[in-house]
């Protein structure tokens, strides 16, 4: 692999939470799987910030070791609590010093983007209108 190629690798990091539950993932690795469809040339993974594996540090580790140079972290998170607000750029700030030649984007939780918050409410308004219909009882 020529350097140019190595430099123009990307990676976007799915970043959730983590449970004790394993099971608590499955949206998640969907939401991942869905979201490597659409982008087959970028290695699309999650990470977590505890109680499951990989954790963030470890998952950039790989990536770092895979020649990725261009890393945007997405956390799914619904609002922008201390987890987001400050976990998550305590991490990056290590993250970055132990990876200088990596370059790091950072998005706001999931959960403060307006299209993502219109789907959640179609989604609510839709099993309202299911159950007006007989469905869902």
């Amino acid at each position: 692999m020529t350097t140019e190629a190595m430099t123009s690798k990307k990676a976007l990091i799915l970043f959730a939470h983590g449970a004790r539950a394993a099971s608590w993932a499955a949206p998640f690795e969907r939401l991942s799987a869905i979201t490597q469809a659409r982008l087959p040339d970028v290695d699309v993974s999650l990470a977590f910030l505890e109680l499951m594996s990989p954790r963030l540090p470890e998952r950039v580790a790989e990536l770092a070791a895979a020649g990725v140079a261009e890393v945007a972290v997405v956390p799914i998170f619904l609002g922008q609590g201390g987890h987001v607000l400050r976990d998550l750029p305590l991490m990056l700030d290590e993250l970055r010093a132990a990876y200088p030649a990596m370059r790091f984007s950072v998005a706001e939780a999931a959960g403060e983007n307006p299209a993502v918050l219109s789907a959640i409410a179609d989604y609510c308004v839709g099993t309202l209108q299911g159950a007006a219909g007989g469905a869902g009882a």
